[in-house]
């Protein structure tokens, strides 16, 4: 019995290891998207800028 529940524990942590492994990896992947996104809205802040300067000339 007590073999039983050692392999039962050992499934389950490789199950947890498995999650935490995707886990990580979506994190990166999110970090990524996230840098993408800050500098993308930054291009676009600076297009806006850029309008308003122009509008306040006219």
């Amino acid at each position: 019995m007590s073999n039983e529940l050692f392999e039962v524990l050992e499934e389950k942590i490789g199950s947890l290891l498995e999650q935490y492994r995707s886990l990580k990896q979506e994190v990166l992947q999110l970090r990524e998207e996230n840098k993408r996104l800050a500098e993308e809205r930054e291009g676009f802040r600076e297009k806006v800028d850029a309008i308003i300067r122009k509008l306040e000339g006219v």
